[in-house]
């Protein structure tokens, strides 16, 4: 019969040294980038009895927890699982905002922004959530078109973004870049331009994501339609062949991409900074392309079943504070909308910064989004 304590991992806790990804919004975090090593064997008896005893210790407290907490109002915040992560913005967005509205703030992690959107979806007008964090410009009119999201009612300001702003059931909160990420170190001169891309040496590998599943994957189908139009699909055979491969999310071809497994891989022109900021390593770069970048802009809206209304249209304002915003460059990689009183750190000064952010309008890629895909798995698969 087998031992079933030899079932049980256990963390060692001198192991756990997880340190954020060089981006973390959306998709991007599928594993941690650092992971704890795994102990598998029988228990010694006394461990199996701490095991126990601390596990009592545990369900005590959050018994305690939960009957104190049952005293404050409770706000649901469905978002993308890196958001919550203890590197993420999640954890000091909540005590922050928990500080000021003697509240319980509850994130809910979900896969990705897609994720987000289809788990909403299934449930409909009888979903627990009042707020939806962590939607992007590609899914915004996909969002609205549900019926089920309440207008904000808020004016919003002046933002530090590129375009103008106006939208009833969206709040930004972020904003990014995508671009392909080299080593400076082996690629002396990295491409400008698409053109440039399928040009390069042929032994020039990229890894890219998939964009049924990836936020950035989407973002390159949209890059690329926005710039070429109807010749999407040619640009796509071409490129083809330094395609390595695709993968279903961020974190998997940024790995291989670190790994040296690739020469680029399509991330943020953000991502560099992390490196820069953490690592104290600026070999990692953003190749600048001429002709522009694809653009990601991360929205928040309210759900009409919000069973706090009052509490979720104080949650929406205080996206646009600095306490909020402040919070962004350094755990969520991307810019924030209104930038912080004391400024972005310096690093960001040595980012690629596009000379022309490019979008696609949320309804129209709503109507073409599967025909654009469908063309890229096609022109990739000849």
């Amino acid at each position: 019969m087998t031992n079933p304590f030899n079932l049980i991992q256990v963390i060692l806790a001198e192991e756990l040294r997880e340190q954020p990804p060089p981006g973390s919004s959306g998709d991007r975090l599928l594993d941690p980038p650092h992971r704890p090593t795994f102990c598998r064997g029988t228990l010694p008896v006394r461990l199996t009895v701490r095991l126990f005893v601390h596990l009592f210790v545990v369900a005590l407290l959050s018994l305690a927890t939960s009957a104190f907490s049952q005293d404050k109002p409770v706000l649901t915040v469905y978002t993308y699982d890196s958001f919550v992560t203890e590197w993420g913005p999640g954890p000091q967005v909540e005590a922050s905002f928990e500080q000021e509205c003697d509240c319980d703030l509850v994130f809910v992690a979900v896969d990705s922004s897609a994720g987000i959107l289809s788990r909403v979806q299934l449930e409909g007008e009888n979903s627990p959530a009042d707020i939806v964090l962590g939607l992007d410009n590609s899914l915004m009119a996909d969002a609205q078109n549900t019926g089920l999201l309440q207008p904000h009612g808020i004016e919003v300001g002046n933002l530090d973004l590129p375009i103008q702003w106006q939208s009833e059931h969206f709040i930004p909160f972020d904003f990014g870049y995508f671009a392909f990420i080299y080593d400076s170190t082996k690629l002396v001169t990295p491409p400008k331009s698409f053109e440039d891309l399928i040009s390069a040496d042929e032994s020039l590998r990229i890894v890219i994501q998939d964009p049924r599943t990836s936020t950035p994957g989407l973002g390159l189908i949209l890059w690329v339609k926005a710039l070429y139009g109807n010749g999407a699909a040619e640009v796509w055979q071409k490129l083809s062949p330094k395609i390595l491969t695709v993968t279903k999310g961020w974190w998997e071809s940024y790995s291989m991409f670190l790994e040296g497994e690739a020469d680029m891989v399509l991330s943020y022109t953000t991502s560099p900074a992390y490196h820069m900021i953490v690592e104290q390593d600026s070999k990692y770069q953003a190749a600048e392309f001429d002709s522009g970048h694809g653009m990601q802009i991360e929205v928040a809206a309210v759900l009409k079943g919000a069973t706090n209304p009052e509490l979720a249209d104080r949650f929406m304002k205080f996206i646009h504070t600095e306490s909020f915003q402040s919070i962004i460059p350094t755990t969520n990689w991307m810019f924030p909308v209104i930038y912080p009183n004391s400024g972005l750190p310096a690093e960001f000064g040595e980012l690629v910064l596009p000379s022309k952010g490019l979008t696609i309008d949320s309804e129209t890629i709503a109507e073409n989004k599967s025909a654009w895909i469908d063309e890229f798995n096609q022109a990739l698969s000849q």
